[in-house]
């Protein structure tokens, strides 16, 4: 998600991470947090909760990890487990229009519970969307 861009004076600047933006390991932490809290607790978020073990600690773990290296931060995710495979280990689950619908608003409710800043948001928000409906593997 990093972009170069190209400064007035024609030097190439790094334009800041998802990761920095967001205010880095704390913050994400936060996020997915609030995240998983709001999973559990709303009833409109039950699709995808019954997608989840019992427990929600190592979804907690795997999504904090994955996030901080897809958002340009340490490769957490990586190091433990190699290559994401993102759409693969989901296939065993059922996921549609309406299971990626719900995993967006869930997170844009965390984002927004945790301070993010709106231009933030509605970046990650768009970047998620690609990625959550790439990962649908059912009709509707």
């Amino acid at each position: 998600m990093t972009e170069a861009t190209q400064s007035p004076s024609g030097d190439e600047a790094q334009q800041p991470t998802a990761f920095e933006l967001i205010g880095g390991e704390e913050r994400l932490r936060a996020m997915v947090d609030r995240f998983y809290d709001l999973m559990d607790l709303e009833p409109e978020f039950a699709g995808i909760r019954a997608l989840h073990p019992p427990t929600l600690d190592n979804s907690r773990d795997k999504t904090f990890w994955f996030l901080c290296g897809w958002m340009g931060g340490p490769d957490h995710y990586i190091s433990r487990f190699g290559h994401p495979r993102l759409r693969a280990r989901h296939l065993p689950f059922a996921i549609a229009s309406t299971e990626r619908d719900q995993w967006l608003r869930c997170m844009a409710w965390a984002m927004e519970d945790v301070g993010i800043e709106e231009s933030v948001r509605e970046r990650l928000l768009t970047s998620f969307f690609d990625t959550a409906d790439w990962m649908r593997n059912r009709p509707g």
